[in-house]
């Protein structure tokens, strides 16, 4: 479906900075400081701007639940514990995850400065929203990145009927010439979670080999989807083990082992994170490396197309035109997300954002 007849669907079309207005102010009645709610606001709303509406302002629903279950603390004690020339261990005290990421992979680019590369652990955030949006951050430093998360499990464990493992995302960026940085950001699951959860909002039925019903059956009733699958079975669960282990065990945090022991610890929201900056300047000519991306891309889009397909896509460059066109003609929210932040905006007291239509 196109971007201009998903917005013809939609109950509002707001402006970018409207939005933005919106979820700052509805986190800082919430309890943020202005500087938090702001980065929070920015982050999610640049994730619909991109066209990954599963994690833009639907989301904010679901941040303020973990606010009120005391998972998400909007005034964290963000402290560093082991730092090294080229690392840092940042304990982000449940931050909001856009908060600790963005800290995270700032903190990551300054060390990249001065060694070559650099390395942010992240210990105890929370949802980490987009991970394209932190590997951008260093791209449009000029630096290559690398960003990944770790969660709750609520996917299944290639051969198992349950979860056991999350949808552990991992992004990739780089910087490119003319055609811009080049942005992968992807799921360990055949899907996102939130986009199973977006589904179950809107009332869409979703795709057969997406999801596990409650008693381990295949469904496409997202309302009964219980367990997402892998991407590409054991590789995608595979993939997904390993980042617990890069992260969460390395920072001393167990999440999947401490859920599936059924242990007080594994009930609560908690994610861990990992991001990496590499200097291209310390490697090599980095204007060589820009016109190399480009160069790569043209050879890429000039092969002979498959049946069926009209257009060769590079990583990241369909959300980078849904971000031109929601840009200037506003995000579309359906009307399930608009119903449910009208709720929220009641809460606050926070006018609602009006339309850009």
């Amino acid at each position: 479906m196109s971007e201009s007849a998903r917005a013809g669907a939609a109950a509002a079309t707001p402006t970018a900075d409207a939005l933005r207005r919106f979820t700052r102010d509805v986190f800082v009645r919430a309890g943020m400081s202005e500087v938090d709610a702001a980065t929070v606001a920015d982050v999610l709303v640049w994730a619909d701007l991109r066209g990954v509406d599963s994690h833009g302002v639907s989301r904010i629903s679901m941040y303020l639940r973990l606010i009120d279950d005391g998972d998400l603390n909007v005034r964290p004690a963000i402290t560093i514990g082991t730092e090294t020339a080229a690392s840092v261990l940042v304990d982000a005290d449940r931050a909001a995850g856009p908060i600790a990421m963005t800290m995270a992979m700032g903190a990551a680019v300054r060390k990249a400065r001065d060694a070559g590369v650099g390395l942010a652990l992240l210990r105890a955030t929370t949802h980490t929203a987009a991970l394209g949006y932190y590997t951008l951050m260093a791209a449009q430093e000029g630096m290559a990145a690398i960003a990944v998360s770790a969660s709750t499990p609520f996917m299944a464990y290639h051969g198992t009927r349950g979860a056991g493992v999350s949808t552990n995302p991992i992004s990739i960026a780089v910087p490119g010439g003319e055609r811009g940085p080049v942005v992968l950001d992807m799921s360990t699951g055949v899907v996102a979670r939130g986009r199973l959860v977006q589904a179950s909002k809107t009332g869409q039925p979703i795709p057969a080999g997406w999801a596990l019903d409650r008693h381990g059956n295949p469904t496409t009733d997202p309302r009964e989807a219980l367990t997402l699958l892998p991407q590409s079975g054991p590789k995608g669960s595979g993939l997904s083990l390993m980042i617990e282990l890069i992260t969460s065990l390395l920072v001393s945090n167990p999440i999947i082992a401490e859920a599936l022991e059924g242990t007080d610890e594994g009930g609560r929201h908690r994610q861990n994170g990992l991001v990496l900056a590499i200097d291209l300047p310390r490697y090599g000519d980095p204007q060589a490396f820009r016109t190399q991306v480009d160069r790569l891309i043209a050879a890429l889009k000039a092969l002979p197309l498959a049946p069926g397909v009209v257009e060769v896509l590079m990583p990241g460059e369909r959300g980078g035109r849904a971000y031109g066109e929601r840009a200037a003609r506003g995000v579309p929210i359906p009307p399930a997300i608009v119903e449910e932040l009208r709720v929220v905006a009641n809460r606050f007291g926070v006018p609602m954002f009006p339309s850009a239509r």
